[in-house]
């Protein structure tokens, strides 16, 4: 298959999907035109230069450093149509209306470059309605691509083939989807409103039938549809509020206008709930108000009855929540013989997603993987229907359907499939198997896709009952300890999991890092470290630390941060190369474990920064110290290694990071902050951090890597950390800061400048460590300090004093 170069997109519309489309697109650094009309008064690119500009704005941001927005260019039909000629990918995403989008294609078709791709950015239209009025030399290029909001964080995208799309076409784009965008493709069939929304949608109209039955309130419901039931965190009212009222009917809409014989189209009315609140003009998060309302600091819900807010916070019955964490088999059987009607509830929702994704499969997707992944990906599930439908007995579970459909329990009169019941499916207990999906449409079980692009995916995202191998129980073993797993994928490179809670840093972690350095130095070209989830490491395990501190007081702990501090030197100057392959969080000791690593390559949705002021502690693990080498590397790249007006002007920022907790919410911002350098490698998709970075390894290896030489640099010395204390007693005297805060920040201050030394002092990074160690156990026996750690501790949430 030939690589298909994109060299830039047209977006075409800028409202909220479109400008955010092209907001994701800069933060992957693809060059992006986004179009829509003419502005009626003022410059032409009016709407465009306002929706770029509200980019800035929006939380989530869309973007992952804010100044990118500058990089968005912006076009109209009016003037700027001929710029569509150099865009080797259009993306349509103008408002769900059919006529406005047929209209739109006429105009631009004369524009559209020989090879380029169309594809439209629908919710549920029709793709090959859309492609009918397309000259027939673009309608091989023309499929749909289905972004989910918001485009930057949402994983899935749907992709429609429309009747004349070129198979070719499609696995171009499924290629660039992944691995440039970094997200998960699930192609659909070109039925209303595809995958993820026909059963997403279809998921919350029942929801909203069960609990009108049941009599449960718009909060309770949300608590026992979010994470309790390993679902999204917002559950079924608040994620309605988030995606809007509106698209919600919009998308029912198209049900109700296209699926007249389903069996279930009784279930798509539009709910009276969602049509008064509509009519109100309260659309959910966008205009304030929905199924919940924001006053001060309450949130509110909706009480249909009295037609009003009253104050929230519901929850789910103790009893019923365990339940939730009981094995699925066990949980099942629980919900559905209970009498409390939470419980009832929940059955009856899990009962309705499985009727309806087995009724519906074969129409609406190749195999039953394309619709575990798609509520996976679009809908924040942890397992999608066929999943835990599965693993909780898929017989016993069918029956248990069978029953109720046949006892006129259930939303609809139509039977499960007879593959349910008979077959490869019934014989093997489950529509997942080691060689692949159920297919209806082909009566057997369909691989995964074989495109070249998953085989840089080496853990790549499967469903359960594939037989995947666990990453970490792959590859060949070479250490372990309790909590680090060392292992090579193909004898060349080391590979080093931390398998500790949250990787949280111990004793027993840096010994197992540095026993995984002593390896790598020996017989591998290369040290990776990279764990096979959403963290790198959260940090130091103050817990682990606890007991060595009851006995001996922080004199106990200065040993202890000594061996952390020499870890992260031995793997600074180790003589191979290490990696640190971050995705998620890198805070506290894991954003020092990255930064003194060879290089680093992250997913984009990385989160860096040094945190400890938290806890009312300072970095002691080399944060400050290396906060204070790179502002002297950066100020000296001018050639005048003793500029200290540079040298202090470079610290500045790298203080104020850590005296403020900053935390870079992406791999962008962390960039920005100083976490990730400008040689370091940025990954759109998490599963092909571990393969860029082991190439990576390969290829400093290769070009014989050395490590740095340990030197001297210049200090900014007692005059900036008067500076600096300047600013911090204003900040106090104004109360925007606490005393507590002040004594922290001014002890940062003195490691980061080195110190009582003059300006321009040369120090290595031994004594910064020392200065760093001391600071760092004068605040354990800090009353204050103490507060905040047993505060975090025991609620997890910081404590300021």
């Amino acid at each position: 298959m030939n690589r298909f170069p994109v060299r830039k997109v047209a977006v075409l519309g800028a409202g909220v999907m479109g400008a955010q489309i092209a907001a994701h697109l800069v933060n992957v650094k693809v060059p992006v035109i986004l179009f829509d009309l003419p502005a009626k008064e003022g410059p032409k690119n009016g709407i465009v230069a306002r929706a770029v500009a509200n980019l800035k704005k929006l939380k989530p941001a869309p973007l992952g450093n804010p100044d990118d927005a500058a990089l968005i260019e912006q076009a109209n039909y009016e003037e700027h149509s001929e710029r569509l000629r150099d865009c080797d990918l259009i993306i349509e995403a103008i408002a769900e209306r059919m006529d406005w989008k047929l209209d739109l294609y006429t105009k631009i078709a004369p524009f559209v470059a020989p090879h380029a791709i169309v594809a439209s950015n629908t919710s549920g239209l029709s793709i090959g309605m859309l492609s009918e009025v397309l000259p027939d030399e673009i309608k091989p290029r023309f499929c749909g691509i289905h972004f989910f909001n918001p485009p930057r964080y949402m994983s899935l995208v749907e992709l429609i083939p429309a009747p004349q799309t070129e198979a070719d076409i499609l696995d171009q784009l499924e290629v660039f989807v992944t691995t440039a965008l970094g997200k998960g493709v699930v192609r659909a069939k070109d039925t209303p409103n595809f995958i993820a929304n026909r059963v997403g949608i279809a998921g919350m109209l029942a929801t909203i039938i069960e609990a009108e039955k049941y009599g449960l309130s718009y909060d309770v419901v949300d608590d026992l549809t979010g994470k309790k039931l390993g679902r999204a965190s917002s559950g079924t009212f608040r994620t309605a509020d988030v995606v809007g009222l509106d698209t919600m009917a919009h998308v029912i809409k198209t049900l109700q206008d296209n699926l007249g014989d389903d069996p279930f189209f009784h279930t798509y009315q539009t709910p009276a709930v969602v049509t008064s609140l509509i009519e109100q003009g309260a659309l959910g998060q966008k205009t304030g108000a929905g199924f919940y309302k924001k006053v001060g600091k309450d949130i509110l819900r909706l009480d249909p009855a009295k037609k009003d807010y009253v104050p929230g916070g519901g929850k789910a019955d103790e009893i019923v929540a365990r339940m939730l964490k009981k094995p699925p088999a066990e949980r099942l059987k629980l919900l559905r013989e209970s009498s409390n009607p939470q419980a009832q509830f929940l059955w009856a929702i899990l009962r309705d997603s499985f009727h309806y994704s087995a009724v519906h499969l074969g129409e609406i997707a190749e195999s039953a993987r394309e619709v575990d992944f798609a509520m996976r990906w679009g809908f924040g599930m942890k397992q999608g229907p066929f999943e835990l439908w599965q693993q909780a007995g898929w017989l016993q579970v069918a029956e248990w359907v069978k029953a109720d459909i046949d006892e006129g329990k259930a939303l609809s009169k139509a039977p499960l499939p007879g593959w349910v019941f008979e077959g490869p499916v019934a014989r093997l207990g489950g529509v997942h198997q080691p060689d692949g999906s159920w297919s209806p449409a082909h009566a057997r079980f369909v691989a995964p896709s074989t495109l070249p692009v998953y085989q840089r995916q080496h853990f790549r995202e499967s469903v359960f009952g594939a037989g995947a191998v666990a990453p970490l129980e792959a590859g060949t073993e070479v250490f372990r300890n309790e909590e680090v797993r060392v292992w090579t994928l193909d004898g060349e490179v080391l590979i080093a999991s931390i398998t500790a809670k949250l990787h949280l840093i111990s004793p027993t972690v840096t010994e197992g890092l540095l026993k995984a350095v002593e390896l790598a130095e020996e017989s591998y070209q290369a040290l990776v470290i990279w764990s096979p989830d959403d963290v790198f490491s959260a940090g130091a395990n103050l817990e682990a630390l606890m007991p060595v501190f009851m006995k001996s007081g922080a004199k106990g702990i200065a040993p202890e941060e000594k061996k952390l501090q020499d870890a992260m030197l031995r793997i600074r100057y180790a003589q191979v190369p290490v990696i640190s392959a971050i995705r998620g969080m890198a805070l506290g000791g894991g954003c020092e474990l990255a930064v003194y690593s060879a290089r680093r390559v992250a997913a984009m949705e990385s989160y860096m920064g040094l945190v400890e002021v938290g806890v009312g502690l300072l970095p002691g693990g080399g944060g400050l110290t290396y906060i204070a080498r790179r502002a002297a590397e950066m100020a000296s790249a001018g050639n005048n290694p003793t500029a200290v007006g540079d040298l202090q002007k470079f610290l500045i920022d790298g203080f104020t990071s850590a005296a403020m907790a900053k935390v870079g919410t992406s791999a962008l911002e962390s960039l920005k902050l100083g976490y990730l350098l400008a040689s370091d490698i940025i990954v759109p998709h998490k599963d092909e951090l571990l393969h860029v970075a082991l190439q990576q390894a390969k290829a400093m290896a290769a070009s014989g890597y050395r490590p740095p030489p340990r030197a001297l640099f210049p200090a900014a010395g007692r005059s900036a950390i008067a500076t600096i204390k300047a600013q911090l007693v204003n900040m106090r005297d104004g109360a925007f800061i606490s005393a507590h805060d002040f004594h922290i920040a001014t002890l940062i201050a003195e490691v980061v400048c080195g110190g009582d030394v003059d300006a321009g002092a040369m120090v290595n990074e031994d004594y910064l460590m020392a200065m760093e160690r001391q600071r760092f156990c004068s605040l354990l026996d800090n009353p204050k300090s103490q507060e905040r750690i047993m505060g975090m501790l025991q609620t997890g949430k910081p404590v300021r004093n």
